[in-house]
């Protein structure tokens, strides 16, 4: 590998002061939140399951009860 060190002199390097360390202002300021990363929801349903859904499993649930009833009073 030729290349040059991708390093810096911590010798010549901007905004160090003795001994390496960064004096306040010299670093960006930290990331606010993770609450605007990522994509903007729009589907958010403020009800729960619509009427149809309920109404087919509750006649599906009746059925099956009759039909339980009707063949416990035939066996």
């Amino acid at each position: 590998m030729s290349g040059a060190n991708p390093d810096p002199d911590p010798a010549v390097t901007p905004g160090l002061e003795p001994g390496g360390g960064v004096p306040p202002g010299e670093t960006p300021p930290g990331e606010s939140s993770l609450s605007g990363a990522g994509p903007q929801e729009t589907y958010n349903p403020a009800r729960g399951w619509a009427k149809g859904p309920i109404v087919v499993i509750g006649a599906l649930v009746i059925l099956l009860v009759v039909t339980m009833i009707i063949w416990a009073a035939i066996v």
